[in-house]
């Protein structure tokens, strides 16, 4: 087992160390405000038990993940003994650059320093460190103790060995990496979430869907698929001949769609006001965290379902 540090305690942060610590590591909690990591042990308390209801605890007890967990104020000394960091602060460059400076500095020199950011590429906050080569990007998609992905994404000098214990290290927390090849804007999972944003604005603003017409077609149509297999898989299984066989029968009707895909729709002004009102009615904004709250409860039971039906339903 590692000792982990998790520097930043936020959303990211609070759901990176339940992550770890049910994964059987020692987790030290730092923040640059002393009651945000009292608050962060305390939401990690309320939602263990939820966790422990779906089964989702590898069969220990919350007692159990809570005593895996220190806080600290004090930055120097949540990183002496560390293997692995995951920092979590706000997004915005020079803090990155002045907090991985002191990362680089006070960590033991095997240890691999990643960052959760979901906007930086790596190379923007690292390239001065003297210990470049274990630095790198691990975003997660929120929150990580729910939803298994997770994108590494190296900057162009992190080693090898760094990417390979960072794989590591997810997979023994139950995590499923995206290696990136290389670093690029956006990595892996914004860019196929902008993609299919971008086109569902298109559709709002051009007139041709409500956008809870747009939110069936994902959540009671595609979702259900994507669940559990992603896009290649399913076109795989979408023809009687395989992926070459729908290329061979479908290809030319994404081919006509695709000049219509080709400009942006104005995220903002009145578009943004009609997809805002039609939410509200939908959602009073001082519903938004009971919603939240209600999102996590049904992601904990996907998890759980996808955990039994692994189980019940025979892998090939």
């Amino acid at each position: 087992m590692a000792n982990v540090s998790i520097i930043g305690s936020g959303f990211i942060g609070r759901a990176w160390a339940i992550s770890y610590a049910r994964a059987g590591h020692d987790v030290v909690i730092w923040d640059l405000e002393k009651e945000a990591t009292i608050k962060a042990v305390s939401y990690i308390s309320d939602v263990l038990g939820d966790l422990r209801g779906n089964g989702l605890l590898n069969g220990i007890t919350p007692a159990q993940i809570l005593a895996r967990l220190t806080t600290s104020d004090d930055l120097q000394e949540a990183l002496k003994e560390t293997n692995y960091v995951q920092e979590n602060t706000p997004e915005n460059l020079d803090i990155k650059k002045d907090v991985f400076a002191k990362l680089d500095k006070w960590t033991p020199g095997d240890a691999v320093i990643a960052s959760s950011t979901s906007a930086l590429l790596p190379s923007k906050f690292t390239e001065d460190l003297h210990g470049r080569d274990r630095c790198l990007v691990v975003h997660p998609i929120n929150p990580p103790y729910l939803v298994p992905a997770a994108e590494i994404v190296p900057a162009p000098w992190t080693s090898d060995q760094t990417v390979t214990k960072a794989k590591e290290m997810l997979i023994s927390a139950g995590h499923k990496p995206i290696v990136m090849k290389r670093e690029l804007d956006g990595f892996v999972m914004n860019r196929l979430q902008g993609a299919l944003l971008e086109e569902a604005f298109r559709l709002v603003e051009d007139g041709y869907a409500s956008i809870e017409d747009v939110d069936i077609g994902i959540r009671d149509g595609l979702a259900l698929r994507w669940s559990f297999m992603g896009p290649f898989e399913t076109i795989d299984l979408n023809a009687p001949g395989g992926v070459r066989d729908y290329v061979e029968r479908y290809e030319g009707i994404y081919q006509n769609i695709f000049p219509s895909m080709c400009h942006r729709a104005d995220w903002s002004g009145a578009l943004l006001d009609r997809i805002e009102a039609d939410r509200r009615e939908v959602l009073a904004e001082d519903k938004l965290v009971e919603r939240q709250v209600w999102r996590d409860k049904r992601l904990m039971a996907l998890a759980a379902h996808k955990l039994q039906a692994a189980k019940d339903i025979k892998e090939n």
